[in-house]
């Protein structure tokens, strides 16, 4: 089959790998010009590693990747209060790296071999499926045919919302936002050490990376609008929200205009009834986004390409392929909803109590029962992942 993915992220190279896998013939379309940069340091764990395994990726992974050693929580004064091993909560070091999400998306990319066609610069403005395939207009003005379109086009999908509807029906905003950006020469850095200051309303984490870079993660409370494709108006909600904060929070403000890559949304999820519908299938974000919180968004939309071209490479009838990737999945990724939902309090506290709180979690996370509660794992986090049927 001739399969559009909308979206050039994680979930949709890693869908178009495993489509050539069963033999289809993916076409990738990317709204950006390029390939995007920056975004998140991911911790990357879970089943979401057996994917990477299974793709052959992770020797690569590794060399771009992290082993953080040490996640220190300080006070106002930089005096440490807790810490704890990453590695220790996460139970191995053979099956856990932090990585740049950049680099996660670009190694996906790059294990295709420039064997899937990819469209910069593009997206879909409509589509119409009759039922024996999906009828795509582009922005550029193409006009394409094709037998199934994935949107593969994360959390604000222009796919969703052609389909589905708009996104009030399904996102949910968790009052937060998240702003990550990066820059060279910062003073101090903390080799392998995740630097991480709270206070009511905010959390502020700091990691120094290869190169002499740093990259600096606000989550932080609020209420109201959130400003889109508006770095200025971005940048003013943060030092406005944050005025008053300990610790280096102003002298890391202060370089925001100096950031290499700068990044700023809603932490929203997105809950529907179904992913599909005709010959359309939504992935990642764009399906069952859980928010930063969850701290698996990228493994989890690995998963779920895999699940989807999985299905699709044992049946051929794709309405039983869509049926089969939604009940295997949907449980999955709503326990993970349900679970990043409660852990709002560790990335920004509303109150004293809930700093309290986090900060004496925090000094406990060397205990294994504490850290199971503390990232929302339960027996929930583990699936089967279905045999693949190569063409």
């Amino acid at each position: 089959m001739k399969v559009l993915i909308v979206g050039a992220g994680i979930a949709g190279p890693t869908l178009a790998f495993w489509l050539l896998r069963a033999g289809h013939e993916p076409s990738l379309v990317e709204r950006a010009p390029e390939l995007r940069r920056g975004g998140y340091l991911i911790d990357f764990w879970g089943a979401g590693f057996d994917v990477a395994e299974r793709m052959g990726i992770v020797p690569e992974l590794r060399q771009r990747g992290y082993v953080i050693a040490e996640a220190r929580a300080v006070d106002r004064e930089g005096h440490r209060i807790a810490s704890f091993d990453p590695v220790a909560v996460m139970g191995s070091t053979q099956r856990y790296l932090s990585i740049a999400r950049s680099d996660l998306a670009a190694v996906i990319y790059g294990a295709l071999e420039e064997r899937v066609e990819l469209i910069l610069d593009d997206t879909v403005s409509s589509l119409d499926d009759d039922g024996e395939r999906v009828q795509v207009t582009f922005d550029s003005g193409a006009n394409r045919d094709f037998d199934l379109v994935v949107g593969a086009d994360g959390l604000h999908s222009q796919i969703r919302r052609l389909v589905f509807g708009p996104d009030e029906r399904y996102e949910t905003y968790l009052d937060m936002v998240v702003s990550v950006f990066d820059v060279e020469g910062y003073r101090p850095r903390d080799d392998l050490i995740a630097m991480m200051h709270a206070e009511v309303g905010f959390q502020a984490v700091r990691v120094s990376l290869r190169d002499d870079i740093t990259t600096f993660v606000f989550t932080v409370r609020h209420h109201g609008p959130v400003p889109s494709d508006d770095r200025p108006a971005q940048q003013a909600l943060l030092r406005t929200r944050l005025a008053g904060a300990g610790w280096e929070t102003p002298a890391i403000l202060n370089l925001m205009p100096q950031a290499r890559t700068f990044y700023f949304d809603a932490v929203s999820q997105i809950r529907m009834a179904s992913w599909t519908r005709g010959r359309v299938a939504l992935v990642g974000d764009a399906a069952a986004c859980p928010s930063l919180l969850a701290g698996q968004g990228s493994a989890l939309a690995m998963v779920e390409a895999y699940v989807l071209a999985a299905e699709l490479s044992r049946v051929g009838d794709h309405v039983e392929a869509f049926s089969r990737y939604e009940q295997r999945l949907a449980s999955f990724l709503r326990s993970k909803q349900d679970a990043a939902v409660g852990l709002g309090p560790a990335f920004a506290p509303k109150n004293r109590l809930q700093l309290l709180l986090r900060n004496t979690v925090m000094r406990l996370m060397g205990l294994p029962k504490v850290a199971d509660l503390a990232m929302g794992r339960s027996f929930h986090d583990a699936i089967n992942l279905p045999a693949f049927e190569s063409a």
